[in-house]
């Protein structure tokens, strides 16, 4: 979908991750750091994306005082979504849209309740409201003071893109005036690492990138998982004082071979990519924040799909989750930030294993963000900042 009208503006963006808050992040993405760790789960410590110890307590203190009977990512869908509203001057109407995507959902607080479930054969009254996926978007509704719609889905690890995909959608038909769209995700718990671990596909490397993310050398699967959360605020047509628009949308999903599998070329994301792209030559594209969770198989097929898409020449490819790991359902909001700062003409580094042969640029023009889930369900966003 890419035509003159159909563009949108994004007035504000906040996150959290594990190089912090977005100004940290930018500071990161400059220098290079990496906010990956050791972390401990039972007797077992893996890598992960932990958030900074400062910034956990600053989200405690400000959101999970307030809600302390909410799971992490709610806690961290509200942070974000305040500093975004702030930023962007809004205040909530009930023309004021929100969709928050996340694959997990209430992940540590779900995992808490079926422990009390073994232990005693019940549990506490609000464990159903407080664990089902629409609890993060009421909530961030509720405490904004927001009385329009408020959805939450997960398309897995493309739940972010697919809710800015929505606002966007809502933005145009008229059934709202602004959209705050974004993604939330707290899964550094046993049990998610578990689940990856039984999929073979969760990172065994040593530092100093224990996630090589679309690193085609690599010889075994290198995913990280991390947490964080992002928002974004939304208006429909081409606002003078945005940060960036949104000039292509697009989406696909392939026929399932198994749960977790791509096909060999993404056929998914090269759908999506030319979706997005539309009447946009191809060779205006100069970066492609890549998906790039780090398993072989993933890493590989997205860089088919881009030979594809992108025949006469490879964009500069970014990555950032050699820095703060695969954020699952919030990946995507964590790509736009990324692509906002290449926008900006603010630099960042590549990791060592993917060091270009030449300098990076230090603007782009136009940056297309990818996203794809379990079961091949990708999203792109072409994205276009000031001249």
């Amino acid at each position: 979908m890419n035509n003159p009208g159909n563009t949108f503006s994004i007035r504000a963006l906040k996150t959290i991750s594990a190089l912090g808050t977005s100004q940290e992040a930018e500071a990161a993405y400059r220098e290079g750091n990496s906010g990956l760790g050791l972390r401990q789960f039972g007797e077992d410590s893996r890598w992960a994306g932990s958030l900074p110890e400062a910034l956990s307590k600053e989200i405690e203190l400000q959101v999970g005082a307030g809600y302390p009977r909410l799971d992490p990512t709610v806690h961290y869908a509200i942070f974000c979504a305040r500093q975004a509203m702030k930023e962007a001057g809004w205040t909530a109407t009930d023309r004021l849209g929100i969709n928050i995507g996340s694959s997990r959902g209430a992940t540590a607080l779900w995992e808490k309740y079926h422990q009390q479930q073994l232990g005693a054969g019940r549990v506490a009254t609000q464990a159903s409201p407080s664990t089902t996926l629409g609890n993060i978007a009421s909530w961030v509704a509720h405490d904004l003071g927001s009385q329009g719609p408020a959805i939450s889905h997960s398309i897995t690890c493309s739940s972010a893109l697919h809710a800015i995909i929505n606002g966007c959608a809502w933005l145009q038909a008229g059934f709202a005036d602004q959209f705050l769209a974004g993604g939330s995700e707290a899964p550094l718990t046993p049990f998610t690492v578990s689940q990856m671990e039984a999929l073979k596909i969760y990172s065994r490397m040593p530092g100093p990138y224990p996630c090589r993310s679309f690193d085609q050398n690599k010889t075994a699967n290198t995913m990280v998982l991390g947490e964080g959360a992002g928002m974004v605020c939304l208006e429909a047509g081409k606002h003078p004082e945005a940060s960036a628009w949104i000039t292509g949308i697009g989406y696909a999903t392939e026929p399932l071979s198994h749960g977790a599998s791509l096909s060999a070329e993404a056929q998914c994301l090269q759908k999506a990519m030319q979706m997005a792209l539309g009447s946009t030559p191809a060779a205006s594209v100069e970066a492609v924040v890549v998906h790039a969770p780090g398993t072989l198989k993933g890493d590989s097929a997205e860089l088919r799909a881009l030979e594809k898409v992108f025949p006469a020449g490879m964009p500069e490819i970014f990555t950032n989750k050699w820095q703060l790991g695969h954020t699952l359902g919030a990946s995507g909001m964590l790509n736009l930030e990324l692509a906002m700062l290449l926008l900006e003409g603010k630099p960042v580094q590549h990791p060592g294993y993917l060091k270009p042969s030449e300098a990076p640029k230090q603007k782009f023009k136009k940056v297309v963000i990818n996203a794809v889930g379990f079961g091949g369900n990708a999203a792109s966003l072409l994205l276009e900042g000031h001249a």
